[in-house]
């Protein structure tokens, strides 16, 4: 299993403008190469008795050049323009087969960045060593430990990152369906609140940071294109996206880990967000509270723990039950943050009875798939997510 542990690096002019060429040696080498590739593939299409283009021909090709054409390659490590070519590769194997679009021309100051191999680079503490630069400064220690595979080294928001990547042993789960302590998770705008009756307020960093984005791309568009000024602003505009973003981070991952480490089973809804997001006026703070992020860790920290996830049908009403008495609401807005059961007159406030009720999906045993509740028997889905019952079923039973 393949961990990645991205630190941040404290630099000094010089560092900065050596990783500066390293990116740029990785850019123009990717470019080249594709600019190569595609006049020869077209050779290639026309005539099959010439060679088809792969990232190993390419390589060897501007190995074979670079110290007369691209001298100016030899001051960074040999490992930037060949992990670059590499990455061509797997970039037109993934197009061929579909999974992703065609390779397009890199630009600079877009994704600055370079890869270096196992072998090429080492670390010790809060160090690390690159080839033709030396020690380089971390802001924290390596979390992980296990074999390295690589480290790629990019900016973002003029901040310069390592992003080491490590091969841990697979995690061993538990062939045991005993599910151990249960927490059902629901997904608010304003919270994520657990059936515990833990409250974790979403930090609403896009919304709080709204206005002054606004003002600096103002400053921004007013700004002549290709101007000094215009670059700064544009730094300033990216290391307030990046804030923001930092902030919103800190907070899932704080918030997802303490979860997974609480509980052996972990239940979450699985929310339309797509849909979600057509919503106009929600739809900022929908994004904020990154309900897909939010899945995503806790879907990976539970593989990776030897614990299970369970995704609730979409389309389980956990707002509209009542978690005393199971009876329905009939009718439930958006608004009603709480709300009274109108069987046995228990109050409810809306998200820790969703959350009850969750739980309560997974503590149920199914006796055939059409049972109201269906949770899988396996102890963790993709390492863990468990499956769901279809949807027509689903509807069926909610309209029943």
């Amino acid at each position: 299993m393949l961990k990645t542990h991205k630190i941040a690096l404290d630099l000094n002019n010089k560092q900065r403008t050596h990783l500066s060429r390293c990116a740029g040696v990785s850019r123009f080498a990717y470019n080249w190469a594709l600019a190569e590739w595609d006049s020869m593939y077209k050779a290639w299409s026309s005539d099959k008795s010439l060679k088809k283009p792969s990232q190993k021909l390419l390589r060897k090709m501007l190995n074979a050049i670079k110290r007369e054409q691209f001298p100016w390659m030899l001051e960074v490590t040999k490992c930037a323009p060949q992990e670059a070519i590499i990455d061509l590769g797997k970039a037109f194997t993934n197009f061929f087969k579909g999974r992703a679009s065609r390779p397009v021309f890199k630009k600079k100051g877009v994704n600055d960045s370079f890869r270096v191999s196992s072998g090429f680079f080492s670390i010790s503490g809060k160090k690390i060593r690159l080839p033709n630069i030396g020690w380089l400064r971390m802001r924290e220690e390596l979390r992980f430990k296990g074999r390295i595979v690589s480290v790629t080294v990019s900016r973002s928001a003029g901040r310069w990152y390592a992003s080491i990547v490590c091969e841990l042993p697979e995690p061993v789960h538990s062939a045991s369906e005993d599910k151990g302590k249960i927490i059902g998770v629901d997904a608010g705008v304003g919270a994520y609140v657990t059936s515990e009756g833990v409250v974790y307020e979403t930090p609403r960093s896009y919304r709080k940071a709204e206005k002054k984005l606004r003002r600096a791309q103002q400053s921004l568009s007013r700004k002549r294109k290709g101007s000094k000024n215009r670059g700064k602003q544009r730094l300033k505009v990216a290391k307030t996206h990046a804030r923001v973003s930092d902030k919103r981070a800190d907070f899932l991952h704080k918030t997802t880990t303490g979860i997974v480490c609480d509980a052996e089973t972990v239940v979450v809804e699985d929310l339309n967000v797509k849909g979600m997001l057509k919503n106009r006026r929600l739809s900022k703070s929908i994004a904020d509270a990154s309900f897909g992020e939010f899945r995503r860790q806790i879907a990976y920290k539970a593989e990776a723990s030897g614990k299970t996830m369970i995704l609730a049908n979409r389309y389980y009403p956990s707002s509209k039950l009542c978690s005393a008495c199971g009876a329905k609401a009939k009718s439930l807005t958006l608004g009603m943050r709480k709300w009274v059961c109108p069987e046995c007159g228990v109050s409810h406030d809306r998200d820790r009875n969703a959350s009850i009720n969750l739980k309560k999906y997974a503590e149920s045993s199914p006796v055939s798939v059409c049972g109201e509740f269906f949770a899988s028997a396996t102890p963790h889905v993709s390492g863990a997510i468990a499956s769901n019952l279809c949807e027509a079923e689903t509807k069926q039973q909610i309209a029943s």
